[in-house]
């Protein structure tokens, strides 16, 4: 099991603990730290669509320049995400099989 996101995140916080908890293992990927793997935004987004992993609500989607965000393909929703990795949702958890985007406690408790 890998998880994705930003470590010092609230939510990733919640999601660690969820885990720990029920004394689940897990890999850690930082990707405000060490980037996004090169490949994983476009895997994801195959499997669960790009709306999915962006996070429009937080600030730093808010803080993109609109002229940027205009008429948006996926192509340019994953460039964006890629430069700016703090808008990504988070957690992305790989789960075999799954994929599990942002924090869901009952779904985390079935882990």
């Amino acid at each position: 099991m890998k998880i994705y996101g930003i470590k010092n995140c609230d939510t990733m916080k919640k999601a660690f603990a969820a885990l720990d908890a029920r004394k689940v293992a897990y890999e850690f990927h930082d990707y405000k730290k060490d980037g996004v793997p090169p490949g994983k935004l476009q895997e994801w987004a195959k499997r669960v669509g790009w709306e999915k992993l962006a996070n429009t609500r937080g600030p730093t989607w808010r803080n993109i320049p609109d002229r940027e965000k205009v008429g948006l393909t996926e192509a340019r929703a994953l460039a964006l995400l890629e430069r700016y990795p703090s808008a990504i949702r988070r957690p992305i958890l790989e789960d075999g099989p799954k994929l599990r985007v942002g924090f869901e406690p009952v779904e985390y408790a079935q882990l």
